[in-house]
């Protein structure tokens, strides 16, 4: 009987993402910040998928990095029977020994071939093997260095095209050798004497993340804990979609997310050329809504008994406390060379709140006791392959809370506080989102009710991932994860609690016994990271638009809430007075099209802008009390008077953070800050 086969067929989306290096200084005792992924020693290594086909086809469409090579007709396209088809990657520090990564992945691929019996070779470049790629150029030279090199095995080689946009048809076999991988690597260790330091370190925590084990449940909105794969078969698409992407979802980038058109057009924030990768330019428009939604959070942190402090942006390497706790932490740090000593730039606000509690003198009445930063620069150092318009950077705005508790009866009463104001941020914010619960098992059945009263407080499922070890510095923690448009999700709200740090300080209280004990303390950014905010907005409504809708803004987001339209210039200027009036009246952004353009264009223009409510001014609306207002997503416009449109915006706003227009009022003096 013949194998069974599987048919695949898509469009490629192939990048290399270069790693940066930037030297910031000034004068003659500057201090360099450099970003260059590295490590204490370089692991030089290449990524194998061996498919053993009936078939395959291809053909290259369009440039996927900024120089590719220059393809003839003919080299286009490819086609192969019987083949084995090798799709590889080609990883970071693989330039320093490119023969010897070649010939030890061309051993693997005759041993591959010498049991599958294949009759043509194809070379297939494959960028989503890895989310540590090469430079362009080394990889197109590795690349070319193989398919050389592949001569000698005596078979026909196909080579599929480097650095393009490529569909392909795949018609796998089904035998048990038809699908194989293998990771090729040599180690390199730099020479003692080199004198060369780390410039980004990885944590241990990080590492072993990687390693994890754990099961995945269901926690059902009555509390009962089901193994995941039974509960799914009857869950809504949405969570589905979240389960897999985090039981197996690729974080690397692929084709460009829809958000980042949506932040261009709609001149918020963009790439900055002149900066290191997952670095951004903000424009007004953008700014501004970046700092109401700081101002919301700040807001809803004050009311929940958070104390606001300042703390600096780097921090000694070598702190004995915060040495320890780097490697807890799963996550890439900068690291600073000034003075002849190395200091790491913050990836989160704990470092400085955490020394601020260590100072402190607290009693046991004085607990809980809630510090807050609103950090404007945190720094990760992500890898290139994970940058993604606004989805993941490597500064940004993260809004920290830590809460010093007693116990972990004290712990859990808090940690409801906070989960319930991360659900209404959520809900606030308005686009849907699932909920992950992270539980060690110990934790997890020793808390079994205050699990159930969490999926009490959604209404709703949670997706719930049990460690069978504790690797990290918490026990539990909550995120509330949107998904994009292209089904992968982004945590936002974030709760944790930490059941390491308060002895790893220093931190104590003094109990009602006269003695010194150590806090738990819990970690909470009710909203995370402010950028993430805005990509998930945007994601949302790009979806959509995709279906046919309007893309709109949550009226106190909206960078112009009304927009008022003369109908000719002969009322440009009691457009000018109107929009005065009702600035006078009631807080909103208004501004006014006095540009010469007619009513049609300028409409078209507000409904690009997503401007929620557009008046149109012109002879019957001088004359009389009414006011033509279009409320975006209604198809009529509707008579108001100004009285009736001040209380509409006012319960719009809803009493959330308002600030005034960073631009100026009149259209026709606004300046285009993109093309």
């Amino acid at each position: 009987m013949k194998p069974a086969s599987c048919i695949l067929s898509f469009t490629l989306h192939y990048y290399f993402y270069p790693p940066k290096v930037v030297h910031l200084g000034c004068g003659a005792g500057r201090t360099l910040i450099k970003s260059q992924f590295c490590k204490g020693a370089r692991r030089v290594s290449t990524k194998l998928l061996f498919i053993h086909a009936d078939s395959l086809s291809f053909e290259a469409r369009s440039p996927a990095i900024k120089s590719p090579p220059n393809l003839s007709p003919e080299s286009k396209k490819g086609e192969a029977q019987e083949a084995l088809v090798v799709f590889y990657s080609v990883e970071e520090g693989d330039g320093a020994d490119l023969a010897g990564i070649v010939q030890k992945s061309l051993g693997e691929i005759a041993s591959v071939q010498s049991q599958v019996k294949a009759q043509q070779l194809v070379l297939y470049p494959y960028a989503h093997l890895s989310n540590r790629l090469a430079k362009p150029d080394v990889a197109q030279k590795a690349g070319e260095m193989l398919v050389e090199s592949a001569a000698s095995l005596g078979l026909p080689v196909i080579a599929a095209p480097f650095g393009y946009y490529k569909a392909f048809t795949l018609k796998a076999k089904g035998h048990p050798l038809a699908e194989l991988s293998r990771t090729v690597s040599l180690s390199e260790t730099p020479p003692a004497s080199s004198g060369k330091k780390p410039t980004q370190k990885e944590s241990a925590a990080l590492t072993k993340e990687k390693a994890i084990r754990s099961a995945w449940y269901v926690l059902s909105a009555d509390g009962e804990v089901v193994p995941a794969n039974d509960f799914l078969p009857k869950a809504e698409g949405s969570f589905r979609s979240f389960y897999q992407y985090e039981t197996g979802g690729s974080r690397s980038k692929g084709e460009e997310p829809p958000h980042v058109r949506l932040m261009r057009e709609q001149e918020l924030v963009d790439y900055e050329p002149g900066s290191d990768s997952g670095n951004f330019r903000w424009y007004p428009k953008g700014q501004l809504i970046k700092r109401l939604l700081e101002e919301r959070v700040s807001q809803v942190v004050a009311n929940l008994g958070g104390m606001r402090v300042e703390t600096p942006i780097m921090y000694d390497y070598e702190h004995p406390a915060l040495k320890k706790y780097l490697d807890r932490f799963p996550a890439r740090q900068y690291v600073i060379e000034s003075d002849d000593k190395d200091f790491f730039l913050r990836f989160a606000a704990c470092f400085g709140q955490y020394l601020i509690f260590h100072d402190m003198t607290i009693g046991a009445a004085d607990l809980p006791v809630r510090l807050y930063e609103l950090s404007h620069y945190s720094f990760r150092r992500e890898q290139s392959g994970e940058l993604s318009g606004l989805r993941r950077l490597r500064t940004f705005t993260m809004p920290d809370m830590h809460s010093l508790v007693a116990d972990v009866d004290s712990a859990k009463q808090e940690y409801l506080a906070q989960f319930r104001a991360c659900k209404e941020w959520m809900d606030d914010l308005g686009v849907p989102y699932n909920v992950a619960v992270r539980f060690t098992r110990e934790f997890l059945d020793a808390n079994r009710p205050f699990a159930r009263e969490l999926s009490q407080i959604m209404g709703r499922p949670l997706l719930l991932e049990v460690w069978d070890d504790r690797i990290f510095y918490f026990v539990m923690k909550a995120e509330f994860h949107p998904l994009d448009t292209q089904g992968r999700a982004a945590a936002l709200s974030t709760v944790q609690i930490d059941v390491e740090n308060g002895e790893r300080f220093g931190i104590t209280y003094t109990g009602s016994d006269g003695a010194k004990h150590h806090p738990l303390i819990l970690h909470a950014s009710i909203s995370g990271a402010i950028e993430r905010n805005l990509y998930a907005i945007l994601e949302d409504e790009a979806a959509r638009i995709a279906k046919g809708g309007k893309g709109s803004w949550p009226f106190w987001l909206s960078p112009t809430q009304v927009r008022v339209i003369p109908v000719t210039d002969q009322f440009n200027e009691a457009a000018k007075r109107l929009a005065e009036e009702i600035q006078r009246a009631t807080a909103a952004r208004i501004d006014v099209d006095d540009r010469e353009e007619t009513v049609g264009k300028k409409i078209r223009d507000a409904e690009r802008e997503w401007v929620p409510l557009t008046l149109v001014y012109g002879d019957k609306e001088a004359k009389g009390d009414r006011l033509a207002v279009r409320r975006r997503g209604e198809k009529e416009s509707a008579e108001v008077t100004l009285s009736e449109l001040s209380l509409e915006i006012g319960r719009r706003q809803g009493g959330r953070p308002w600030l005034p227009l960073p631009l100026p009022v009149l259209l026709s003096h606004r300046p285009k800050f993109r093309g």
